[in-house]
C-alpha cells in the first residue's frame, strides 16, 4: 500500500493534520499497516514539495499543521482510483524464496519445511477467521466494512497458501517418486521382449 496514495485519499475528503491522517488511515484499514507520524510527515513533506497538498492556515494551539489538495493533487488521486494497480513488479515472498532454495540446497527437509509452513498457516487462518466475527471495538460502519474487506484480503491469501503448499507437497512426492532408482531386479534386460497386451494379439 503507498502511504503517498493513502494520504491523498484522505485529504480529499477534508483538510487534516499529520496525527488525524495517521488515525484516519489506521482506522480505515483495520490497523494492517500501522504509521508513525514521522513517517506521515515526511511523505506529507515530499506531496508539498511536489506540488500535491499544501498547507492550510497557520499551525494551531498545538502546533499542528493542517493540509489540503491542491489541484494537482485533486487530479493525482482521481487518477489513481480509476487505474489499475501495477503487478508487473512482484514483491518478494520470503515463503517462496525459502522453498525455491530448500529445493536446491543438500541436506534440507523440504517436506518438514512445508509442513511446518502449512500448520502455521492453517493457525493463523484460523486466528483470522475468529476474528472476523468479532467487529471492531468502537467503529462505525464505514470503518467496520473496510476492516472487514482488508481481513477478508488476509483470509483468501492464506487459503491460497495452503492451497499453494497443498501442490508443492504433492510436486515433491511426484519429484521424488521419478528419481527413485529401480531394482536391479526389475528392470528389464537388453533382450527382454515387451509383453503384448490381449488387443495386440
Amino acid at each position: 500500500m503507498s502511504v503517498k496514495f493513502g494520504l491523498l485519499a484522505l485529504l480529499a475528503t477534508e483538510p487534516m493534520y499529520g496525527a488525524q491522517l495517521r488515525s484516519e488511515f489506521e482506522a480505515r484499514t483495520g490497523g494492517t499497516w500501522p504509521l508513525n507520524v514521522g513517517q506521515v510527515y515526511t511523505t506529507l513533506g515530499r506531496l508539498e514539495r511536489d506540488g500535491l497538498v499544501e498547507s492550510v492556515g497557520e499551525p494551531d494551539e498545538e502546533g499542528r499543521i493542517a493540509y489540503r489538495l491542491t489541484d494537482s493533487g485533486e487530479a493525482t488521486i482521481r487518477t489513481w482510483w480509476t487505474a489499475p494497480v501495477d503487478r508487473s513488479e512482484t514483491p518478494r515472498d520470503e515463503l517462496v524464496i525459502k522453498l525455491a532454495l530448500a529445493v536446491t540446497v543438500p541436506g534440507v527437509h523440504v517436506a518438514h519445511v512445508v509442513q511446518v509452513q502449512r500448520a502455521a498457516t492453517v493457525r493463523h487462518l484460523r486466528d483470522l477467521t475468529r476474528l472476523k466475527a468479532q467487529a471492531p471495538p468502537g467503529s462505525d460502519a464505514r470503518h467496520e466494512h473496510a476492516w472487514r474487506l482488508v481481513l477478508e484480503n488476509h483470509i483468501f491469501a492464506a487459503e491460497a497458501e495452503v492451497r499453494w503448499l497443498d501442490h508443492v507437497e504433492a510436486d515433491l512426492a511426484r519429484s521424488s517418486s521419478r528419481a527413485r532408482p529401480v531394482p536391479a531386479g526389475e528392470r528389464p534386460g537388453r533382450d527382454s521382449v515387451p509383453s503384448r497386451s490381449p488387443q495386440s494379439i
